[in-house]
């Protein structure tokens, strides 16, 4: 091959020098200026609860925080996965994210036919916040604490009926981990919510109930509701002395309500770390931990990898639930 000559090879490096001056500063520029746009935080529950109330925080502080609007998107359905297909699907731009709760490490498990992967799909942006699950009985019922509720199901000629608001949830899964860390003898009643389930229970309907802390908090402090224990590794501060589920004696139990921020895979790592940066800023603020206490939740500083990590932990805890159980969707 002959050898180039010394005008055609400078000829070839103006050419490049042109094209990364005109080409590089453009994409830096996209970078460094996002958001130049408004960002859209997909949710995929009505405009009502706890995911679609935490985004709505992130939402309004990103916007305060950038200068440009950040959107909430509610997509409902299918207990989720339309809102997860849809961001799935999106340019991975950082202009479209997802609020995501923790349901969303056990639908893998639970449904069979999801058309996206829910690690390898998604960049994991911030934890932003979790919270406990209080184990409650009605105060009618003969047992105060762990132990005790253990052993009284082990009397029983039948098994013990719990009450499950939703099959699949997490206070579902809560019990059935219950179940198969103690071994003892108990049967889930499935309610289409916290408040019916509620009902049956203070009624002694069924014998005890995994309760998110908003719903538990007002019949504990009336005295009608008995809380035994807390399902996280450290005590709620609702209830700071009610004992977790380790310390009453149910050994590696770890069950937590959270909320995460998602983007679509392949999202810009500078355009990932400005939005972590600013939610973990936020986290630090006594207003925004005051608005996400009033959800019954803590908030939560975290990094992409951390993120990134525990979705993957939870997903791999729940399928071994859920197979144990033989829990499926209806």
């Amino acid at each position: 091959m002959p050898s180039l000559g010394r005008k055609t090879v400078n000829r070839i490096l103006v050419a490049l020098l042109c094209h990364l001056t005109v080409f590089a500063p453009a994409a830096f520029s996209q970078t460094t200026n996002y958001p130049t746009k408004p960002v859209r935080i997909v949710v995929g529950n009505s405009a009502s609860g706890p995911t679609d109330a935490v985004a709505r925080l992130v939402a309004e502080r990103l916007s305060k925080a950038f200068g440009q609007q950040f959107i909430v998107d509610n997509r409902p359905g299918a207990s989720g996965m339309i809102a997860s297909q849809y961001v799935a699907r999106a340019e991975p731009d950082g202009y479209t994210l997802l609020m995501v709760p923790a349901t969303y490490a056990v639908s893998p498990s639970v449904f069979k036919d999801i058309k996206f992967d829910s690690e390898r799909d998604f960049t994991p942006i911030h934890l932003v916040a979790e919270g406990a699950f209080v184990l409650v009985v009605p105060s009618s019922l003969p047992v105060k604490s762990v132990k005790e509720l253990i052993d009284y199901a082990r009397q029983q000629p039948h098994p013990l009926n719990y009450a499950a608001a939703g099959i699949g949830g997490l206070p579902h899964l809560a019990g059935e981990m219950f179940k198969i860390a103690t071994g003892i003898n108990i049967s889930a009643i499935p309610y289409k919510g916290a408040a019916p389930a509620t009902v049956d229970l203070l009624a002694g309907q069924v014998s005890f109930m995994f309760n998110n802390m908003v719903s538990s908090l007002p019949n504990i402090r009336e005295g009608r509701l008995r809380p035994l224990a807390v399902t996280t590794r450290k005590r709620d501060a609702s209830l700071p002395d009610v004992p977790t589920m380790a310390e009453a004696g149910v050994e590696g139990y770890d069950v937590s309500g959270w909320y995460g921020l998602l983007g679509p895979a392949g999202m810009d790592k500078a355009v990932v770390a400005k939005l972590n940066a600013e939610i973990n800023r936020a986290v630090e603020e006594p207003a925004f931990i005051e608005a996400i206490r009033k959800s019954g939740l803590e908030v939560a500083s975290s990094t992409p990898e951390g993120f990134a990590q525990r979705l993957h932990n939870e997903i791999k805890k729940w399928a071994e639930v859920v197979k144990t159980a033989g829990i499926t969707a209806n």
